[in-house]
């Protein structure tokens, strides 16, 4: 199996964010380090399965990974 492209980087989750109404999720606003000012923040729903299968929740101040991948049949490679 071909391993997917990725990039990883360091976050930091800045804050909590409760939800306005009942049934909506709280999200986590993560800081992305190294992500161009006006798109280093993203907003996740904050709730993480961990390895065991417990549900865990990030806290304020957490120190995160960010990674993306892209699927190989998909990419646009790079020209040089």
């Amino acid at each position: 199996m071909m391993e997917k492209p990725s990039v990883t980087l360091p976050g930091t989750v800045e804050k909590i964010i409760k939800p306005s109404q009942p049934d909506q999720p709280e999200k986590a606003q993560i800081a992305i380090e190294g992500a161009d000012d006006l798109y280093r923040e993203i907003r996740i729903e904050n709730s993480l399965t961990a390895r065991n299968g417990d549900e865990v929740r990030l806290k304020k101040g957490a120190e995160v990974d960010v990674t993306v991948e892209v699927d190989p049949e998909t990419e646009n490679t790079a020209r040089k």
